[in-house]
């Protein structure tokens, strides 16, 4: 078979991603020319790390955005010849080339490490923000109120947090455990939080001014409870109470088990996190003047003292992403939760390093897509970090 040479795979590699240049130009170009209005992120510009770590970050969100455009093969296509081949590698009815090579199916390498992308960045930023929902609304007023909430809360946490992380997902993935419907009624409980969250800010924002607030409580009661529903109503799980008519969320559960998996390991230590900088900021004197002026406590923590944590949390936001990725890789790599033709860069290292020694680039090219990846928001952290100390 035809081969194309390094020089011929590269330029190739740069044009199949010019959708993903072309954002990044204009992102970076929007950025720096309003850098003065962004706040903390504009000002994240005077950073050279913080900048590379934005690159990277912002090179992966948008592979993912345009993977249908990047990718020149079907994910799940097996082509016989194609199997294990070169990079470079022209498929014999001269319908593209692979330009990473195939792996052992026949499959092209550089289009399923593409689609990985869109799996890892719908699912790592996601999860680690239901995980702060959950870590925010627990830990605000266990640092601020103490007494037994915050004993029974940190109790509970620790207990989650002492529990080995690849034990919990072995069996919370188990058919016996499934069966049971035991992830349902977990993202049942998670899920109804952030809905909780949403709706204390809110009124505890707007409480002086009912009409307004009663009106977008409503929606957010609305929208937000029929989103939630839908989460978690299943027809084939425990937990079926809206409609097939107006079910129009349907998650698959392989995905909602890995989803709540993730959160649920996470939320603890988003938990600890703000009830200790919660337990800080409320001495000081710029709460005691809220206290003073009388306003309400759900006021003074979502609207005093967390305001005055965005630094370390936007940064532990950051790093919990990678965290959370290299997680996502960890299920994928023992297989659990996705299924096994998933595209995900756990799975496909784990599928490749079977060859490794023959046909390398499988299990490679996943596995620096994901080093990359976290590589770039460790760094991204790191910039945030040093401007929010200046800010």
């Amino acid at each position: 078979m035809d081969t194309l040479t390094h020089f011929q795979v590269f330029t190739t590699l740069l044009i199949r991603f010019l959708p993903v240049w072309i954002a990044m130009i204009a992102t970076f170009a929007l950025s720096v020319t309003f850098r003065k209005r962004l706040g903390l992120y504009g000002k994240l510009f005077d950073s050279t790390v913080g900048m590379v770590g934005l690159g990277f970050v912002l090179f992966w969100v948008f592979t993912a955005l345009f993977a249908d455009q990047i990718a020149p093969f079907d994910v799940l296509a097996q082509i016989s010849p194609m199997k294990n081949v070169t990079a470079g590698t022209i498929e014999p009815n001269g319908a593209g080339v692979y330009l990473l090579g195939g792996d052992h199916l026949g499959r092209d390498v550089f289009s399923r490490m593409v689609a990985g992308s869109r799996i890892v960045i719908s699912i790592a930023p996601l999860a680690t923000l239901f995980a702060f929902m959950v870590g925010i609304t627990l830990g605000l007023p266990a640092g601020f109120w103490g007494g037994k909430l915050d004993a029974v809360l940190s109790f509970l946490a620790n207990l989650v947090l002492a529990f080995p992380v690849i034990l919990l997902f072995y069996l919370l993935v188990t058919p016996e455990v499934v069966q049971t419907g035991l992830p349902q009624r977990m993202a049942a409980v998670l899920f109804i939080l952030p809905l909780v969250f949403a709706i204390l800010l809110t009124n505890s924002r707007l409480y002086v001014k009912p009409q307004l607030r009663n009106l977008i409580v409503g929606a957010i009661v609305v929208i937000g409870g029929w989103t939630y529903l839908a989460l978690v109503s299943e027809a084939d799980s425990g937990i079926n109470v809206l409609p097939a008519a107006i079910d129009l969320i349907h998650v698959p559960a392989n995905l909602l088990i890995v989803f709540v998996s993730v959160v649920f390991v996470n939320a603890p230590t988003v938990f600890r996190i703000v009830r200790g900088l919660t337990l800080d900021i409320r001495t000081r004197d710029y709460v005691a003047a809220a206290q003073t002026r009388g306003e309400r406590p759900w006021y003074i923590m979502l609207w005093e003292i967390l305001p005055n944590a965005r630094g370390p949390l936007i940064v532990d936001f950051c790093l919990r992403i990678g965290y959370t990725t290299i997680l996502l890789g960890t299920l994928g790599f023992f297989g659990l939760g996705l299924s096994p033709e998933s595209p995900d860069w756990g799975s496909t290292i784990n599928a490749g390093r079977k060859l490794l020694t023959t046909a390398p680039l499988p299990a490679i090219v996943p596995a620096l897509a994901l080093m990359s990846l976290v590589l770039g928001l460790n760094l991204l952290a790191d910039g945030l970090r040093e401007e929010s100390l200046r800010d």
